[in-house]
């Protein structure tokens, strides 16, 4: 039987790895949640995680290691041992160290609330609000070392309203990335 097991790296709310998981038990996904990283105690994908009996769920405290490197050695760690064939960041809110990445060639896969290359960083959908854009939307890409510039994977679109204030338009944008990022996943696991 093919590996389909996945890793999933989060930092807050976990709306992403919910949907991950919905879809998964409604036979849409073929990926096996696995295991679950995330950094931040009070992160709800831990939570969420937990509740549908993922076999491994880790807060991992990035204070308990000497640096980043050392961190994402023992995240590396834990989804090596496994088994997890790809990697998903779903609002993980910090950046990969080198050897990380390098650890997992192109097995590293994350969206970003922007249609990339445009508004890379933390607040893209702030700075997209701020420069008056009429579309926005949301891309999976494969990670990199440089920020939010790996190979493009998916996109879509969704417009930018005259009344959008960021939750508006943050929320539409992840109606998006719901749909295209089980795509991808699927796509990737079913090659």
């Amino acid at each position: 039987m093919k590996n389909n097991k996945i890793a999933v790296m989060a930092s807050g709310n976990g709306s992403n790895l919910k949907v991950i998981l919905k879809a998964i038990a409604k036979g849409e996904c073929a990926a096996q949640v696995e295991v679950v990283i995330c950094n931040k105690a009070d992160a709800k994908a831990l939570n969420i995680a937990k509740g549908a009996g993922v076999s491994h769920v880790y807060f991992m405290n990035p204070k308990d290691y000497e640096d980043r490197e050392a961190y994402d050695i023992a995240c590396a760690e834990i989804i090596q041992s496994a088994g997890c064939v790809l990697i998903v960041l779903a609002g993980y809110m910090r950046i990969l160290s080198a050897s990380f990445i390098h650890a997992f060639p192109k097995k590293i896969i994350n969206i970003h609330p922007s249609l990339l290359p445009a508004f890379k960083g933390a607040d893209a959908v702030g700075e997209a609000l701020k420069a008056g854009v009429k579309v926005s939307g949301c891309t999976v890409h494969y990670v990199t070392e440089a920020l939010d510039s790996g190979q493009i994977l998916a996109q879509a679109c969704v417009p930018v309203l005259a009344d959008d204030d960021w939750h508006a338009l943050h929320q539409r944008i992840q109606t998006q990335e719901h749909i295209i990022y089980i795509e991808v996943i699927n796509s990737i696991l079913n090659n």
